[in-house]
Order: structure tokens, then sequence, then C-alpha cells
């Protein structure tokens, strides 16, 4: 049997804990994050919490100083132990606002609700076949000032994951609301081009996501230097690499676009960087 710790306490994953009146039911009015254990560890904890706060204070949540990362470790050992899982393992905690309410909330009190899977990888791994990608136009990503959290409000990337199975790809890019590269479904997006490596800039409305700034210091710190700017779709015609991130896969590469196929060194080369973390 599989646990969840929901507000503090422990339950079986299957037994019913949300009400019908749960905001982030009816309004998505909440927000995630997607975490990693290995050996026993959360990676990343500092990050993830960073983000987790500045996202709540955003929703105007109360109680934000509370989620830290002695918060995030302490949970999600207790829920490790309950499911007797020692090693690897795959977490995702939802925050969202307590109460009734229409869209004015009766209250601004944050609950929470943690799952945790087991994963076999002890390291991050490099894909085998590279993924093969286009770019979903129908709904584009506003750029606002929550772009850059892991809202509960994630309708276009449900729409691209649609467009992504109807195509039959394995991955989809996703346009910012002025036409250019924002993001990838549940990753953020990297090109190399004449020797340089760019990135979707926060201001492009992307989430801002804890590998891709791992991943940034990475390169940063061996004389690769990441430019975040405002990139063009078409770019992906011309580009040399291409390669996709997040918290829990790591660093992903593109082998194609249409008829564009493209090279996996710099990707690889970060891999292994960030296995010696």
């Amino acid at each position: 049997m599989k646990f969840i710790n929901y507000n503090g306490e422990i339950y079986p994953s299957g037994q019913a804990v949300v009400t019908i009146h749960n905001r982030a039911f009816r309004y998505g009015d909440g927000l995630f994050e997607s975490m990693k254990m290995v050996k026993g560890e959360l990676k990343f904890a500092e990050l993830h919490a960073d983000r987790l706060q500045r996202g709540m204070k955003a929703l105007k949540l109360e109680g934000y100083s509370q989620f830290d990362a002695w918060f995030l470790r302490q949970r999600v050992e207790e829920l490790a132990k309950r499911n007797k899982i020692t090693q690897n393992a795959r977490i995702r905690l939802t925050v969202f606002r307590e109460g009734e309410g229409l869209y004015s909330p009766a209250g601004n009190k944050a609950g929470y609700a943690m799952e945790i899977s087991k994963a076999e990888d002890v390291v991050y791994k490099s894909n085998g076949n590279g993924l093969i990608i286009d770019v979903f136009q129908d709904v584009t990503k506003p750029v606002n000032a929550l772009s850059n959290y892991k809202t509960c409000n994630s309708l276009v990337y449900v729409l691209a994951g649609v467009f992504k199975q109807q195509h039959k790809l394995d991955e989809a890019l996703i346009l910012n609301q002025h036409g250019f590269l924002c993001e990838a479904i549940s990753s953020n997006v990297f090109v190399v081009y004449d020797k340089q490596i760019y990135t979707p800039a926060l201001t492009e409305g992307c989430v801002e996501g804890i590998m891709r700034s791992v991943v940034m210091d990475i390169a940063a710190k061996h004389q690769l230097p990441v430019t975040e700017a405002q990139i063009n779709p078409q770019i992906l015609n011309e580009a040399d690499e291409l390669f996709v991130t997040n918290a829990t896969r790591g660093i992903q590469w593109v082998m194609g676009y249409n008829r564009k196929r493209y090279f996996y060194e710099v990707s690889r080369f970060l891999t292994d960087k960030l296995n010696s973390i």
C-alpha cells in the first residue's frame, strides 16, 4: 500500500481526502514542485524551497515562510520511510489555498499534499535515443507575474501533451504569447547555435526551472556561459544542438525537429558534470 501526506497527516494514497470544494480542483488555485530523492537525499532542496516560497507569496498564501528546505527534507524523509523507500524517489508537493469561497476566497491559509513514488535511477541518465519534437502552436503561454511558477493552472501543457500524443512525438515546445520559444511541456529548453548556448529568458514567460538554474551554473563554471534571450522558433532549423531539462529527469537531448537532426555533445558533457554534484 502506498501512502501520501495530506496537511501533515499520513493517509493511504487511495483514500479520498480532497473535497469537491478544494480550490486547486475548482480554480487551479495553487502550485506544485516536482522533486527527486537520490540515495535518500532530496536534491536541490534549497532551490525548490526558494521557488515554492516565492510562488506562494505571489499567490498571497499565508505561511509561506514555513515551507523552507528543512520542511521539504523532513516531509520527504517521513513519507519515504512510511512507503519503505530508502534510496531513490520522485516527489510531488502540491500547495493550495484552503477554504471555500467562489473566485474570492474565504481565507488564504495554505494546505498541501505530498506524493512519492520509487525511482530506479541513481544518476541522471542521458536518453539513449534522442527526442523527436515539434512546436505546439494552437495555444500560447501568457507572459505575466505568475509565468515563472509551476501553478496548478496547466491547461496549455495538457493541450500540448495531447498534441504530442496525436503526432507521436516525444516532446512538444510551447510558444509564448508573442510567438517566441518559451519552454517544453514539463521542461525548460536550451539551444546550442554557433558554439553558444541560449535559453529563453524568464521575461519570456518560462517556468524558472530548478534544473535550468543548475545547468546554467554548471555551464558557467566550465566556461560555457548561457545567454538568456528572446528566441525565434526559426532557430530550430539552424541550431547545432537542442536539449530540455527538468528536476526529475535531468538533461534530455533532442535528436530531431522536422527534417533537422541535432548533435548531443554539449548535453552529454553537462550530464556528466551534473552527476558529479
